[in-house]
């Protein structure tokens, strides 16, 4: 099953533009590279959605914590493993 999973934003760590970007996104401990093109208004700090490699949207804390938790309780978190 394909899902959105919530993570924290923790850096940008490329940038051409202001809309083309990347940025390390930590899901509970396991740290992604996700392109941010999508969220262009993402900044560090920032809880975003992320579906296959790209962050689609930025939610509140609150939500990404309960959605997160939610997401491993039906075990789906099996795809994302380690780098």
């Amino acid at each position: 099953m394909c899902l959105s999973i919530p993570g924290k934003l923790i850096a940008i760590t490329a940038e051409l533009d202001d809309t083309f970007r990347i940025g390390e996104v930590d899901f509970d401990g396991i740290r992604k590279e996700v392109n941010l093109a999508m969220v262009p208004n993402a900044k560090v700090g920032d809880y975003v959605l992320v579906h296959v490699g790209a962050a689609i949207s930025i939610i509140d804390e609150e939500e990404a914590k309960k959605t997160f938790e939610l997401i491993k309780q039906m075990g789906e978190l099996d795809e994302l493993g380690p780098d």
